[in-house]
C-alpha cells in the first residue's frame, strides 16, 4: 500500500521560491497564477495545482492571479468560466481582483508574432495539421533509447518576411478558410525536443468566442498564449506539472525572442493519479457528454462540483493535498487515501442522526398505544460543545432489515427471535414473534421492551451484545438515499484489461438509490448540503434534488477507513 511520505518543511519548489528571494529576484517579489482552459470543470488534480500556486504566494507574502487561457473557442463556454470560479473561491484561494484572461492580450500576441514574423523567427505555413504531424517526425525506440530521428523543413519555411507579413495580416482578415495555413516559429526541424520543432502559433477558426465574439478568426496555441501572459501579468513563479516539462525550453525560447515586459520562470512538480477514477477533462467529457454519469456534478465524478456536491468539504480536499505534498515523482494514490481524510474531517462536523435505509417495521406489543416520549441523543461525540437533540420513540419503529435474522448463525449478535437488543439512546426490546406475508417475507416483528432500561443498563445486571439505530415510524421523514461507490471497477482505468477500453471499467454498481429510507425528524429543517454521520451507516449530505416533501441524501463515505486500518496493522 503506498504511503504519501512525510511533507518536509519546505518542498523542492519552495526552496527555490525562497532562494531566489533570497537573491533579489523579481525585485523581491512573489507573483503565482492557475491558468485553466475554460472547457470543462475542475477535478481534484487541479486542486492539487490550484492549492499550491496560492499557497506559496500566501507564505512568500505574494499574490496569485486566476486567469483563462481561453484561446480555443471550440470547446470552452461561459458555463465553464462561472463553474471555475465558484469551485477555485470554495477551496479557499482567494484571486482578489486579479481575474484575467488570456483573450485580453490577443492583440498583444498578435503583434508579437509580427515581430517574431520581421524577425525572421516565424513563418506562413500551408501544410495540413496531418502534414505538419508528419514533417515533426515521431520519438522512436530503437531496442535499447528513445530517439527523435530529424524532421523535414516546411517547404513554405522559406518564404520572405513581406510574403509572411502579407499572408498573415490576410488570416487576420479572415481571407483563408479553416485549416489552410497556421502560423509557425522557425526554431530547428532537427532538435531533439519536439515541441522545438517549428510549432504552431495561430490556427484558423472561423468560430465565435465566449468573450471576443467574431472580433478573430485566428487563435493562439496554448503554448503561444502561456508564457507570453504570464510575461505581461509579471508572473515570478510559473508552476506547471510534469507535463510540461518538455515544453519549457519553447516556453523559455519566446521569452528570449519577444520584448517582454518580465521574464517568468516555470518550475514542473509531479500531478498524481487517484486509484478507482480518471484524472482528464478529456474523459470527463466523454463521461458528461456520453451521458455515463448525471453531469459535472454527478457525485462520482472528481470534479470539484461533484465532490463538493457528494458533502465532502475543501477542508478535507486541502488536507488531503498537504499530505500528498510536492515532489518531482509522478505516482499514484489509493482513493482510501482521500477517503481517510475525508473522514477524518466529516468526523469531527458532522452530526449524527439515526436513518434506516432498509426498513423493516417493529411493534412493541407492550408499550401503551398512542403513547409517544422523547429521548435524548448525543449531536457529536466528538464535539463537547454540540449538545444533544430530542429523538421521539413511540409503540412503532423501523430498524434495518439486516439487523434481524430469523435463523442466525453463531456470533450473530442483533435481533433474533428470542433474542435482547438496546435500542440506542432507548430500551432493551426482545423479539417474541415474527410476522410474514403469505410468500413467507418477514414484514413486522413482534417485541417487548423493558421500561427499566431506558438510556442504561438493565437493573438486573443482564447484558445485550448489539445496540441498534431506529427510527420511530410515526414521527419519522422519508427520504431517497443515494448510494454512491466508486465510478470504475478498476483500480487504474488508464489501463484496462486486455480487450477492453477504458469505458468498460465503468463500475455498474457505482449508484445504488433506495427510495423508501426513514430518517429522524431533526434533519426536517437542515439546508441543502448539510452534512450528517447516520448512525452505524456513514455520511451522508442534503443534496440539491430535495424537496419539502421528499428529502434526498447523497452517501460521502462509508464509516470504515480501510487507509487507516491498514496503517495501524502496518505500524
Amino acid at each position: 500500500m503506498e504511503r504519501p511520505n512525510d511533507v518536509e518543511s519546505r518542498d523542492f519548489i519552495r526552496r527555490i521560491v525562497a532562494e531566489d528571494l533570497a537573491e533579489g529576484k523579481n525585485e523581491s517579489r512573489v507573483h503565482t497564477r492557475w491558468p485553466p482552459e475554460p472547457s470543462g470543470y475542475i477535478h481534484i488534480g487541479h486542486a492539487m495545482s490550484i492549492l499550491l500556486n496560492y499557497s506559496v504566494a500566501q507564505e512568500f507574502g505574494g499574490q496569485f492571479n486566476l486567469r483563462f487561457d481561453d484561446t480555443n473557442p471550440l470547446a470552452e463556454d461561459t458555463e465553464f468560466v462561472e463553474a471555475i470560479k465558484r469551485d477555485v473561491a470554495w477551496l479557499g484561494a482567494d484571486w482578489e481582483d486579479r481575474l484575467y484572461f488570456a483573450s485580453e492580450y490577443f492583440e498583444q500576441l498578435y503583434q508579437w508574432a509580427v515581430h517574431l514574423i520581421q524577425e525572421g523567427k516565424a513563418y506562413v505555413c500551408d501544410l495540413t495539421a496531418e502534414q505538419i504531424s508528419e514533417y515533426r517526425g515521431t520519438a522512436a525506440f530503437d531496442g535499447e533509447r528513445t530517439t527523435t530521428p530529424p524532421g523535414k523543413n516546411s517547404p513554405y519555411r522559406d518564404r520572405t518576411v513581406e510574403e509572411n507579413l502579407d499572408l498573415f495580416h490576410r488570416m487576420r482578415a479572415g481571407g483563408f478558410p479553416d485549416g489552410t495555413k497556421t502560423l509557425r516559429a522557425k526554431i530547428d526541424m532537427t532538435h531533439p525536443n519536439l515541441n522545438m520543432r517549428d510549432p504552431v502559433l495561430y490556427r484558423i477558426l472561423h468560430v465565435s468566442h465566449h468573450r471576443t465574439g467574431d472580433a478573430w478568426c485566428i487563435y493562439p496555441t496554448y503554448d503561444w498564449t502561456h508564457g507570453q501572459s504570464d510575461a505581461i501579468e509579471g508572473i515570478t513563479h510559473s508552476l506547471c506539472t510534469l507535463e510540461f516539462e518538455n515544453h519549457r525550453p519553447l516556453y523559455d525560447w519566446f521569452l528570449d525572442n519577444l520584448p517582454v515586459p518580465h521574464r517568468p520562470r516555470q518550475i514542473e512538480f509531479a500531478a498524481v493519479g487517484i486509484g478507482y477514477t480518471v484524472m482528464s477533462k478529456r474523459y470527463h467529457r466523454q463521461l458528461v457528454f456520453g451521458n455515463h454519469v448525471h453531469g459535472w456534478d454527478d457525485p462520482r465524478m472528481p470534479t470539484i462540483a461533484g465532490m463538493r456536491r457528494r458533502g465532502i468539504t475543501p477542508e478535507a480536499i486541502r488536507a488531503f493535498v498537504k499530505g500528498i505534498g510536492v515532489t518531482k515523482s509522478e505516482g499514484m494514490i489509493e482513493m482510501a487515501y482521500l477517503e481517510h481524510h475525508i473522514r477524518q474531517d466529516l468526523n469531527k462536523r458532522s452530526p449524527r442522526v439515526m436513518a434506516v435505509l432498509n426498513p423493516l417495521k417493529v411493534v412493541i406489543a407492550n408499550y401503551p398505544q398512542g403513547q409517544s416520549e422523547s429521548l435524548e441523543a448525543i449531536n457529536n461525540p466528538e464535539d463537547p460543545l454540540a449538545g444533544v437533540r430530542s429523538v421521539p420513540f413511540s409503540r412503532e419503529l423501523y430498524i434495518e432489515r439486516e439487523d434481524f435474522m430469523e435463523n442466525p448463525p453463531k456470533k450473530f449478535y442483533r435481533l433474533s427471535p428470542g433474542s435482547e437488543v438496546r435500542l440506542r439512546y432507548a430500551y432493551f426490546i426482545r423479539c417474541e414473534d415474527v410476522v410474514k406475508d403469505a410468500d413467507g417475507n418477514v414484514i413486522e416483528l413482534r417485541c417487548t421492551y423493558d421500561p427499566d432500561t431506558r438510556g442504561g443498563d438493565a437493573p438486573d445486571g443482564r447484558k445485550v451484545k448489539a445496540t441498534l439505530h431506529w427510527v420511530s415510524a410515526p414521527d419519522a421523514l422519508r427520504a431517497q438515499v443515494r448510494l454512491y461507490d466508486h465510478l470504475f471497477s478498476v483500480e487504474n482505468p488508464h489501463s484496462p484489461p486486455e480487450g477492453k477500453t477504458w469505458l468498460d471499467t465503468l463500475n455498474p454498481e457505482s449508484l445504488q438509490i433506495r427510495n423508501d429510507c426513514w430518517i429522524e425528524p431533526s434533519v426536517a429543517d437542515a439546508a441543502i448540503g448539510s452534512r450528517f454521520q447516520f448512525e452505524r451507516m456513514g455520511y451522508f449530505c442534503l443534496d440539491p434534488d430535495s424537496k419539502p416533501d421528499g428529502l434526498v441524501f447523497n452517501r460521502t463515505a462509508t464509516l470504515r477507513d480501510a487507509w487507516l486500518k491498514a496503517q495501524q496493522k502496518a505500524d
